[in-house]
């Protein structure tokens, strides 16, 4: 009878268990339907006040950035390496790489849902990813990883495409052709492929070479007091504290720089940059865009902050 009694409690007793277990998990689901935080890591990008998420302002202009960049250059890979070499870290310190990239672009959280169970819900928090830009990263991703590698290493990014025209006025396009197993690059205009070399007085341009050439100018320029003055009054437009000393500064820290950013980040900076190039039989001339090397400068100016703060 003893045996038997102390049976039937222990039974009421995890009975009790599981009950109140199960009216938790319930409680749980039924908040995280309305979309409220519940606890757990923070997503980088975010911080927690009274149970809720905020956007931490510094880490979301990072996370921006890394769907935007992601779309671009389309592998986690070269983007983990882009992050870490310009210095920028998470909440613990740690360095990016590939498998936190993939969670981070993943995560629903950023387009402002809540999700449980694989189930997502409107969350109470603000989003940092517009849904246009989250549905294109995500159709990226869900590409075969190795076909999307092929594709990246198969990609060399013409730095100077839709920029550069020749004499005549027409556009001239990035083409190759391989000799031997060689990759050779070069701009031409249409009418040379359609009519042949005769149309066009540069014929084909030698795309290392006019890369090279515009980019040595292009970071000549930058490093010139008018062109730091220009740029200084075009910034002083969206942000009347900034100084002309920060803006030199600013424009100073991407000559070191570039030889460090991969071929992707180089194309996106020329295309900011730069307007049109013009090419002549002997000559070069490049027009800059005021308000690309302003967007520039206040990116360069905020790199330090992100470094001490991500």
């Amino acid at each position: 009878m003893g045996r038997l009694t102390l049976n039937i409690l222990l039974s009421f007793a995890q009975f009790e268990r599981e009950v109140i277990g199960e009216r938790i998990r319930d409680r749980f689901a039924a908040s995280r339907r309305k979309g409220m935080w519940m606890g757990g890591n923070v997503p980088f990008g975010y911080r927690v006040e009274n149970r809720k998420l905020l956007i931490q302002e510094d880490e979301a202009a990072i996370v921006r950035s890394i769907f935007e960049r992601f779309l671009l250059i389309g592998s986690a890979t070269i983007l983990a390496r882009t992050l870490n070499a310009e210095g920028l870290r998470r909440k613990n310190g740690k360095a990016f790489d590939k498998g936190l990239l993939y969670k981070l672009l993943s995560n629903r959280v950023y387009i402002g849902d809540a999700v449980h169970k694989g189930a997502s819900f409107p969350g109470e928090h603000q989003a940092i990813i517009r849904r246009e830009l989250w549905d294109k990263v995500r159709s990226i991703v869900a590409e075969s990883p190795s076909k999307r590698a092929g594709q990246t290493r198969r990609q060399t990014p013409a730095l100077l495409k839709g920029l550069i025209f020749a004499p005549s006025g027409y556009a001239m396009t990035p083409v190759h052709t391989r000799k031997k197993g060689k990759l050779y690059r070069y701009y031409v205009t249409t009418s040379v492929q359609k009519l042949g070399p005769e149309t066009c007085p540069v014929r084909r341009a030698p795309a290392g070479e006019i890369e090279a050439a515009v980019i040595d100018q292009l970071r000549a320029l930058l490093r010139t007091p008018e062109m730091t003055v220009k740029t200084w009054m075009a910034t002083r437009k969206d942000d009347s504290s900034i100084t002309e000393t920060e803006v030199r500064e600013a424009l100073v820290q991407l000559d070191p720089l570039w030889d460090e950013l991969f071929p992707a980040e180089q194309a996106r900076i020329v295309q900011l940059l730069v307007e049109r190039v013009d090419v002549a039989v002997e000559s070069i001339s490049i027009r800059l865009r005021t308000e690309g090397m302003a967007s520039l400068a206040t990116e360069l100016r905020q790199q330090p902050e992100h470094r001490r703060t991500a």
